[in-house]
């Protein structure tokens, strides 16, 4: 049975060679890893297994011997120290997580932040479901109370009975710096919207475009919502009467996600709304769920795009940046559903215009993060290339017709000179 737990009994539920479980951005428990950190003398050969941590800490900056942080996902936290090789990066698809570390780890212990108990017994991971919801009463959960967390609805539910026990800490949440929208990005959004029906459920990545698209989608009526990151906007598009999830295939009435990052505003519109479900990873991004969806929508956003059609979304000029997350997970989902549409954007240039995006190689160093046979449209603010289905040569054809225009002449004049143009 759970109870409230001293740092020192914190410390003494860790075993040597431990691999602790963390989740993403919210979850991300400040006391529990606070006395980790300060007590790391008692420790021995610990590691942290986390996705896009949000703070920068001495024992991710390798600076803590006895504990070391493994990334599934890079941030503005673990960037530089990845890059400076202080640290190890799993690659992976979002939704294989749970599996990925369970088949890799020893999945010792689960840290996480939690919404307080209510009189049921029951805590909720609140923002939360992630790669961590699928363990719940399968494996040891030391909780951060926090009462800022809201309490939210889905399978991310625990016990007391079920956790270790916890610690309270209770602070403002973070909150995700709204992206300023441009006129190139409303260009972009422009070619999109014009493709999305009334009744169409939508995947809406993290980004300027995807702010841009879901300011335009407030005449629309009955869209649905499945996608693993919550974003800010869909909030807004409840009130405007856009969203209800009526038409949906699987969960309908309910906006679904994995988790949620925003503003204040965002946790004000998850807390106790029923409306609002958090599932695991394991089913919100399997390509297999996805696609039951028959009318998905997914929009995300890349770096840079070869003349394959390849796509470079974590690695900026050839350095590593971030990683998968799930734009493979959703890629591959609307390829399977009967009506779906995948859409990957990007601004056709780079630097003031002086370095174009649409590549015939992709700049060295780079990662294909969604392949020439998973990519279905490119998108930028000259418009939309089809690529699904279609030949090299057409391909070529197309994404060079979406490139900025100074750049067209000389995509073409290298195309050729490769053999990509018939």
């Amino acid at each position: 049975m759970g109870k409230a737990l001293t740092p020192q009994e914190v410390i003494d539920l860790i075993d040597p060679k431990a691999d602790l479980i963390i989740p993403i951005a919210n979850g991300e428990p400040i006391r529990l890893l606070d006395i980790l950190e300060e007590n790391a003398q008692q420790l021995d050969g610990v590691k942290v297994h986390q996705m896009l941590a949000l703070r920068s800490r001495s024992y991710i900056q390798g600076e803590i011997e006895q504990l070391r942080h493994v990334s599934y996902f890079l941030s503005g936290a673990t960037r530089k120290v990845y890059q400076q090789a202080k640290m190890e990066l799993v690659p992976n698809n979002f939704h294989e997580m749970p599996r990925m570390l369970q088949n890799v780890t020893k999945m010792s212990m689960i840290l996480t932040v939690a919404s307080p108990m209510d009189e049921h017994g029951y805590f909720t991971l609140g923002t939360q479901a992630d790669y961590i919801a699928d363990f719940i009463g399968k494996v040891p959960f030391i909780l951060e109370v926090n009462d800022q967390m809201p309490r939210t609805y889905g399978r991310n539910q625990i016990h007391v009975s079920q956790i270790s026990g916890y610690v309270e800490h209770h602070t403002a949440l973070s909150e995700e710096k709204i992206l300023e929208v441009s006129d190139k990005d409303l260009l972009i959004a422009s070619s999109i919207i014009q493709d999305i029906q009334d009744g169409d459920t939508l995947q809406i990545g993290i980004g300027s475009v995807p702010n841009a698209v879901i300011s335009m989608l407030k005449d629309h009526r009955h869209l649905g919502i499945h996608t693993e990151m919550l974003p800010d906007g869909v909030a807004n598009l409840v009130a405007a009467g856009a969203v209800d999830g009526t038409r949906k295939f699987t969960n309908p009435g309910k906006i679904v996600a994995t988790f949620a990052f925003g503003s204040k505003n965002l946790y004000d519109f998850i807390d106790n709304n029923p409306a609002v479900e958090f599932l695991p990873v394991s089913v919100v991004n399997d390509p297999r769920e996805i696609a039951k969806e028959k009318n998905i929508v997914s929009i995300n956003s890349t770096t840079e795009v070869d003349l394959f059609g390849q796509c470079a979304s974590e690695t900026v000029g050839g350095k590593y940046y971030s990683s998968s997350g799930g734009q493979v997970d959703f890629a591959r989902g609307v390829r399977f559903a009967e009506n779906g549409k995948g859409y990957i954007c990007m601004p056709s240039t780079a630097k003031d215009d002086t370095l174009s995006r649409i590549k015939l190689s992709l700049a060295p160093g780079s990662v294909v993060t969604t392949g020439k046979n998973d990519v279905d449209n490119i998108v930028t603010e000259y418009g939309v290339a089809h690529l699904h289905g279609v030949s090299i040569s057409e391909r070529a054809k197309r994404l060079v017709a979406i490139a900025h225009p100074k750049f067209r002449e000389e995509l073409l004049f290298d195309a050729k000179k490769q053999g990509f143009l018939i």
